[in-house]
């Protein structure tokens, strides 16, 4: 889920940036700080929306640079267990697929994928056995977060699943639907 976040912090100012406006050079050093910041509070930083209040500027001895007491808010995407999430299959190995969900990749474990015995071909396809259904890279897909590690924080792992109702690739649902509404039989 994205979220904004209010933080407050002091933000050092390097003499380099003393030409620039205040507030764009704050901006520039707190994208700079935070840019691709990975924290268990509150996710993946995506941008910099908006600064609320900048305090008066500390000078340190030795230091050259101004550090100014800052409060702005961030954008963030902190998934949470259990979200259903949309997003593009990037890459099939033997053991499951890899899907992009925007800031951050997840991995469907092979018997995840679906409800049918899959096997793994050499062309990068998942393929179920009974159903005939096949995942592809490209493939968009609705899954749920069904795990999720910062045991290695620069490096989040998440796990998901597309073996429930309303999940598994776009084409897979609009079927089921028109299965269940008979829709496809009316159509014929």
């Amino acid at each position: 889920m994205f979220y904004q976040v209010k933080i407050k912090d002091h933000i050092r100012v390097p003499p380099e940036s003393f030409g620039l406006e205040l507030e764009q050079s704050i901006i520039k050093e707190i994208k700079k700080k935070y840019s691709g910041f990975i924290s268990k509070n509150f996710g993946f930083v995506i941008d910099i929306a908006s600064i609320v209040d900048v305090g008066e500027g500390v000078l340190i001895p030795e230091d050259g640079a101004i550090y100014y007491s800052t409060t702005f808010n961030i954008i963030t995407f902190e998934p949470e267990m259990h979200e259903v999430v949309h997003g593009a299959i990037k890459d099939i190995a033997d053991f499951g697929a890899f899907i992009n969900i925007g800031p951050v990749d997840g991995m469907i474990h092979i018997s995840q994928t679906m409800n049918d015995f899959v096997s793994f071909s050499k062309d990068k396809t998942l393929q179920g056995k009974e159903k005939k259904r096949s995942l592809r890279v490209g493939d968009k897909c609705k899954a749920r977060i069904i795990a999720i590690s910062y045991k290695d924080i620069a490096n989040p792992k998440l796990g998901l699943t597309m073996r429930q109702q309303g999940l598994g690739k776009d084409e897979w649902i609009v079927e089921d639907i028109e299965k269940k509404t008979g829709k496809a039989e009316a159509d014929a």
